[in-house]
């Protein structure tokens, strides 16, 4: 029974809380699934984001996926199977959107160590970081267009504009390219590629010279840049039903979770 709770809770996953010193990392545990985000998850993460944005004696917040093959992989598929009409859509974007959120509001500078893969909701999580670090090979992405039938909701799409520009955007959705880490770099959206054996030191001296910054400045810098971002809002209620209640999106799941190659109908 005690292993059967264990493998329970490991398919589920974990969001966990390691602090060194002045440094919270926000770890994402699933690795069997390349850390794809379940909703325990999920509540886990928006858990560890009030508590840090909280505690005065935490200065820089880092997050990164355990196993050294993904930061996070998404969104788990399997939670999408009971998906029955568009409303299930919008009411899964908006709760996407409150996770999100609450990873951007983290007053301290926050920094995504990135190893392998960074997609769908883990690309989301990745760009809503103040800065990102990779390693040779990483790849970034939304390939929603080829795999699954769904889409971002505006306000994501808007939080991807502002840090890639309009014409990567498309390539990532449109496209459904998934970019390494080194076509990304000259854009400025990754701080650096480092290999996999000086990736600790790197972070270490990042957070190194953060922490010797005024709190306070970089604070409200941090939150008048999101309050420019969340201005002004788009409708876009109508479009995740739309896409979300499609046959596409259902016929995607399907052949997601089976393995195979989505037909599309357009319909």
């Amino acid at each position: 029974m005690t292993q059967d709770k264990s493998q329970d809770a490991a398919e589920a996953g974990l969001v966990r809380v390691e602090r060194h010193g002045r440094v919270a990392h926000i770890l994402f545990d699933r690795p069997r699934a390349r850390n794809a985000m379940t909703w325990q998850m999920y509540e886990g993460l928006a858990t560890a984001c009030d508590e840090l944005s909280a505690d005065a004696g935490v200065g820089v917040v880092v997050m990164r996926g355990i196993g050294g093959k993904a930061f996070v992989a998404g969104t788990d598929i399997e939670q999408f199977s009971a998906f029955s009409s568009g409303d299930d859509g919008v009411a899964y974007e908006a709760k996407v959107e409150v996770y999100i959120d609450k990873v951007e509001r983290i007053p301290q500078p926050t920094i995504a160590v990135v190893e392998g893969w960074a997609v769908g909701g883990g690309m989301a999580l990745a760009n809503a970081c103040d800065f990102r670090i990779a390693t040779p090979g990483a790849r970034f992405g939304v390939p929603i267009a080829r795999t699954l039938g769904n889409c971002l909701s505006a306000r994501n799409l808007k939080r991807l504009t502002a840090t890639l520009g309009v014409p990567m955007v498309k390539r990532m959705l449109l496209l459904a390219d998934l970019m390494p880490a080194e076509d990304l770099l000259p854009l400025g959206y990754l701080l650096s590629i480092t290999p996999p054996e000086d990736l600790d030191d790197q972070v270490s001296e990042l957070c190194d010279r953060l922490l010797g910054h005024a709190p306070v400045t970089m604070r409200v810098t941090k939150e008048a840049l999101r309050r420019i971002g969340d201005a002004p809002e788009v409708e876009d209620t109508d479009l995740i039903h739309a896409c979300f209640g499609s046959g596409d999106f259902a016929r995607g799941v399907a052949a997601f979770v089976a393995k195979q190659t989505p037909d599309w109908q357009g319909s």
